[in-house]
């Protein structure tokens, strides 16, 4: 047997045993207990547990107002409230979070969790377990569309939630809160990850059994390409390095044409019949600069944004401007009201028909990312704005981008 086998075989072994003892590996903060482990302890003291990046939305006082309010309901309802990021110590899933705060809690045969969601930064996901017996899914996914909650902030959509699942109607309120997001006045597909029954002990032996094994073949043959091809550097970095790179120089390929473009049609266009040709040349001078000095995929978009700008001062006729969630989606189609997770106010965004799609059915868009100061990779608009032009502008739904990228400019000296 080779040493690449025996070592396969080995690692395989250790991550079966660990399962079948009910320890899944999972990330860990620092030499002290686990996130996970943190938090079931926490909940044992209180209901509710309120990560520190929301304590200005949730704070002390309305904590304590949740918790008071859980006990009234006699139910046995656990709140969690913490931002994810992918890496962290629940890979950025909520459905991680609540398997394995879940597993940490084993002395609780019935438990109802509420946590942030994952997937859909301005939304809660409600778990259930043994079964969805007080519809938690849908009462907790309900507080989010009601027209009382509409401009709510977290703690209020959070008590919301309480009160439909103590209600235990919560299908019927979700039915309800959603029939005018359709033009045909359906409901909009619900998320396939609600009830927490399949979390849990089993569902990670299951897991584990399944696809552990799995796992252990697929570097086997990966180990076997990579020696055929006498290849030294990591898979998975490289291809996905590779993918960003090939992305990338596409989009500057793109941004190029489209500012050389406007470039030529400012140069061709008549003055006395264009009022926005000094608008149009603007931002041409500034499309061109941030070309000159992109860093990566938000600043290139960034670039698209400008040269629409322009096109858009020479038709005289400005449309929508390009996708908020990803500009790189194209013009939007629409705007709609969106509130990020832990703000009350509502932003007015453009989006295109996919994203709306999205929002309609609950579902994360696609979003285009960016890098934050700590390394981790976040939705651009969540860099703070004097920061990133592009987080400032939404790349024209926020505020004009030519207005953000002199502002910036200005800032700068």
């Amino acid at each position: 047997m080779s040493t690449d086998v025996k070592r396969v075989i080995t690692a395989l072994a250790a991550l079966l045993l660990t399962a079948l003892a009910g320890t899944p590996a999972r990330a860990a903060d620092g030499d002290g207990p686990s996130a996970g482990q943190r938090i079931a302890n926490a909940l044992r003291t209180s209901p509710v547990y309120v990560d520190e990046s929301y304590a200005d939305a949730v704070p002390p006082a309305r904590q304590r107002q949740l918790a008071d309010r859980i006990r009234r309901t006699g139910l046995p309802i656990k709140v969690v409230l913490r931002p994810f990021a992918k890496g962290d110590a629940f890979d950025g899933d909520s459905d991680v979070l609540a398997g394995t705060v879940r597993d940490r809690l084993p002395e609780r045969r019935e438990l109802i969790l509420i946590t942030t969601d994952s997937d859909f930064s301005d939304s809660l996901r409600g778990y259930e377990w043994p079964s969805d017996t007080h519809q938690t899914r849908d009462a907790v996914s309900a507080a989010g569309f009601m027209e009382e909650t509409r401009d709510a902030g977290l703690a209020d959509v959070t008590a919301k939630a309480v009160d439909l699942v103590a209600e235990g109607k919560g299908t019927q309120r979700y039915e309800e809160a959603t029939s005018d997001l359709d033009g045909d006045g359906s409901s909009p597909a619900k998320s396939d990850s609600g009830s927490g029954s399949g979390s849990g002990e089993s569902g990670w032996l299951l897991w584990s059994l399944v696809a552990v094994p799995a796992l252990a073949l697929t570097v086997l043959a990966t180990r076997t390409v990579l020696r055929s091809r006498a290849a030294t550097t990591a898979v998975p970095q490289l291809v996905f390095a590779t993918a960003r790179a090939a992305d990338e120089a596409e989009l500057r390929r793109r941004a190029e044409a489209e500012v050389l473009a406007l470039g030529e049609t400012t140069q061709a266009a008549d003055v006395s019949t264009t009022p926005g040709l000094q608008h149009a040349l603007d931002a041409y001078a500034a499309a061109g600069t941030v070309l000159d000095e992109a860093r990566g995929l938000p600043d290139l978009a960034g670039v698209l944004a400008l040269a629409q700008e322009g096109r858009d001062a020479l038709s005289g006729s400005p449309g929508l401007p390009l996708c908020f969630f990803n500009p790189l989606h194209g013009r939007a189609a629409r705007r709609t009201g969106w509130r990020p997770l832990g703000r009350r106010e509502r932003l007015d965004v453009a989006v295109c028909e996919e994203c709306a799609d999205a929002l309609r059915r609950r579902r994360a868009p696609e979003v285009l990312t960016d890098t934050a100061r700590d390394g981790r990779t976040v939705p651009y608009f969540e860099l703070p704005g004097g920061r990133s032009v592009w987080a400032a502008t939404g790349y024209g739904s926020l505020m004009s981008p030519l207005a953000g990228f002199n502002s910036s400019r200005a800032r700068a000296r």
